[in-house]
């Protein structure tokens, strides 16, 4: 894949209204995400927050509290919003301004919508109440709702001409967003079973004494709270480190992009492995110096000089 050309015509005035929508939503529902995209030019992070808004609504109708079918109903009507930007059918007048931004994306960038598909595909195993014996189970989830939106991201960043394996960055963006859901799935241990939803593997949890899922503050009498947690951090780490490798792929902005929200992530990783049990005392999150010192050293390519000079050593 080649790097995207940012010398493209300028929107029209009701597309830039459409992008200008899904930023707001961008910036109010993912304070991560967002922080993350500032650091684009301005063709890419408007696709990418058009990207942003699409996938929330999907994530809205799934986390709603509506009934079952009627959840898959509404799930089933953007999947078909989704065929008419595939097939070029929406035009900049079009009422629904995340069609507006997202059929305008697609047009400027290669866009492997498949993968909004993909997404669709998690969210229905969420109200189907899908369950996960093995991590293998998961990484089907997690590709689905993560790694599909990791390879999305990858179309509209590019890489670099003549990038060294630039053949395996779509892999390497799924791994990615592996890593960055499964931070997510830790974080929210408590919530998720207040909704009466389990992620981590099923194996996982019997092996560690935690069958019985989480149901308080405090971790299940008898089990070894701190082994799970520390046995899925370093499963992250490992997914962390393999995703990395897209960082040398990438144009400078693309990639400070990637590691500052990808830092974000890690350093949350880090707070719930010094602590493992503020995951059931409440959500774990990072204040917003430490968030612009991860922004800064993403746009000072310390981690992409690492990760590629890591690279060189083991090609040698």
């Amino acid at each position: 894949m080649s790097a995207t050309v940012e010398a493209q015509p300028q929107p029209s005035a009701p597309v830039q209204a459409a992008y200008s929508y899904c930023e707001t939503v961008t910036g109010q529902q993912a304070r991560n995400f967002a922080y993350g995209i500032r650091l684009l030019p301005t063709g890419k992070r408007q696709a990418m927050s058009a990207l942003y808004a699409f996938s929330r609504r999907v994530d809205d109708i799934g986390d709603g509290t509506l009934a079952s079918e009627v959840k898959r109903e509404r799930l089933e009507a953007t999947r078909a919003l989704l065929d008419r930007v595939r097939a070029g059918e929406v035009d900049e007048d079009d009422t629904d301004p995340v069609a507006v931004a997202l059929a305008d994306s697609a047009r400027r960038f290669p866009l492997p919508l498949d993968g909004l598909d993909e997404l669709i595909d998690g969210v229905l195993m969420d109200v189907h109440g899908a369950t996960f014996e093995t991590w293998d189970d998961l990484k089907v989830y997690c590709r689905c709702v993560a790694g599909a939106i990791g390879r999305l991201s990858l179309g509209v960043f590019g890489t670099e001409p003549g990038a060294r394996g630039a053949d395996r960055a779509p892999e390497y963006a799924d791994t990615l967003g592996l890593a960055l859901q499964l931070t997510n799935i830790l974080r929210d241990v408590r919530e998720d079973a207040g909704n009466g939803r389990t992620y981590l593997p099923a194996d996982d949890l019997a092996k560690f004494g935690c069958g019985d899922g989480f149901r308080g503050d405090t971790p299940p009498a008898g089990s070894d709270f701190e082994g799970l947690i520390h046995f899925e951090v370093r499963r992250a780490r490992a997914l962390f480190a393999e995703g990395y490798r897209l960082l040398p792929m990438l144009d400078r902005r693309s990639g400070a992009c990637v590691a500052a929200m990808a830092g974000i992530y890690r350093r949350l990783l880090d707070r719930i492995e010094r602590d493992p049990g503020a995951v059931l005392r409440g959500r774990v999150s990072l204040p917003g110096r430490e968030k612009a010192y991860v922004a800064v050293r993403g746009l000072s390519g310390l981690d992409t000089r690492h990760i590629a000079r890591r690279g060189v050593r083991g090609h040698a």
